[in-house]
């Protein structure tokens, strides 16, 4: 038998394979963001029960999927983080590409910078585009740097120099003097997370993966210990935004791997559905409960692109997001799931999203204490959800 998870940021959602006759088992719980770990033991009890089976039974790996990763970006709800760059570049996240998206919207946004101006650091430096050093790094000038972090209370380390693409010998020298100077606090170097062209993706990809480093971390430790809890000795691998799957030791890391890791799953599964109905072209759509997803299947697998855009700020509209260069199942995603608060924008207009009220308090259905207006209540007050048959069942809406 085989446990899969995929944790949202409203529910938990458990199934449980028996691969040598194809049966499963499903279980939902809310999402308990305290603590991950028991809406997993939640789960797994469901589905175990239902099943008539125990932990001993579990002979496979586990796999798991997560959009808490994305949900952090797209709400801001990551790691205090601080960036240092070549001297020089300090407003790459300002300057962009040094281009409007849209030449003729008078009301243009851009995204707000995962980090504030006080918290980015220049430092004498310089590499050639070939790799060649252009001029050494001024490491005193870094252990300044690091220690101007360790007043600042940082908890996360970016670190994007100008062509470190060709060559990470400069970022190394500046991760050993933050590893001494600032004990505990990750560090994430461009040059190894992505070596790909082109500074300003470059440091957001850079950026987005420090800002998120330690809450994934937590989300990770939570997972394992609800395993462990189960009394399930079983590997576990999470799900890439790619479609493939990774270690834990790696995902903590780099858990920028996991953007899109739910959604990815979801994209699969619907190719894998569509391949058993004789169907290689499909659109599938993925709802939760911060973001709703879309993409394209052709060929009977979903494409995969080296590069995205999250949480994109304005209509949509390509540009107007945090763009990541990592691969990732090609998909259209916005700030607008089953939580997602309404309100009113500086126009007066309506506007739902990105922030979501999750599972605790939640929509003010729920009856947990939640006030805003959501989707969800717009939903139950439409009739198209049925208040007392929720959950399974388990849950009454108010």
């Amino acid at each position: 038998m085989r446990a899969s998870f995929d944790i949202g940021g409203t529910f938990t959602d458990l199934v449980l394979l028996d691969e040598s006759t194809g049966r499963a088992w499903l279980g939902k719980c809310l999402t308990t963001y305290d603590d991950f770990s028991r809406a997993i033991e939640e789960g797994l009890a469901q589905v175990l029960g239902a099943a008539g089976a125990g932990p001993a039974d579990l002979d496979r790996s586990v796999v798991g999927a997560t959009t808490l990763v994305t949900n952090a970006l797209i709400e801001r709800r990551g790691a205090r983080t601080a960036l240092i760059t070549t001297r020089g570049f300090g407003d790459t996240l300002e300057i962009g590409r040094e281009w409007r998206y849209d030449l003729y919207d008078q009301q243009l946004q851009l995204p707000e910078p995962l980090v504030p101006v006080e918290h980015r650091f220049e430092l004498t430096e310089r590499l050639r585009a070939d790799g060649s050093v252009h001029q050494e790094v001024d490491l005193e000038e870094a252990a300044r740097i690091a220690d101007a972090m360790a007043a600042l209370d940082v908890e996360s380390v970016a670190v994007c120099l100008l062509h470190s693409y060709a060559s990470t010998a400069h970022e190394d020298a500046v991760a050993a003097v933050l590893a001494e100077r600032l004990p505990g606090v990750p560090v994430t170097l461009s040059g190894r997370l992505a070596p790909v062209i082109r500074e300003y993706e470059r440091t957001v990809t850079t950026l987005a993966n420090a800002y998120v480093r330690p809450v994934a971390g937590e989300h990770f430790a939570d997972i394992e210990r609800a395993l462990q809890n189960a009394g399930i000795d079983q590997p576990l691998v999470l799900m890439q935004s790619n479609g493939g799957v990774i270690s834990t030791r790696t995902a903590r890391e780099a858990p920028l791997r996991l953007l899109e890791s739910g959604p990815a799953a979801g994209a699969l599964g619907a190719a894998f559905l569509g391949a058993r109905l004789g169907l290689d072209r499909l659109l599938a759509f993925d709802m939760g409960g911060t973001t709703a997803k879309i993409c394209i299947v052709e060929g009977g697998r979903p494409t995969v692109h080296h590069g995205f855009e999250v949480g994109r700020v304005h209509r949509l509209k390509a540009g107007s997001g945090l763009p990541v260069s990592m691969p990732v199942v090609d998909m259209l995603e916005i700030g607008a799931g089953g939580g997602s608060i309404a309100g009113l924008d500086a126009l007066g207009l309506l506007k739902v999203g990105p922030h979501s009220a999750g599972s605790r308090p939640g929509p003010a259905g729920y009856g947990m204490g939640g006030e805003l207006p959501t989707v969800t209540d717009a939903d139950i007050v439409l009739g198209y959800l049925d208040p007392d048959y929720f959950l399974g069942g388990r849950m009454q809406l108010d």
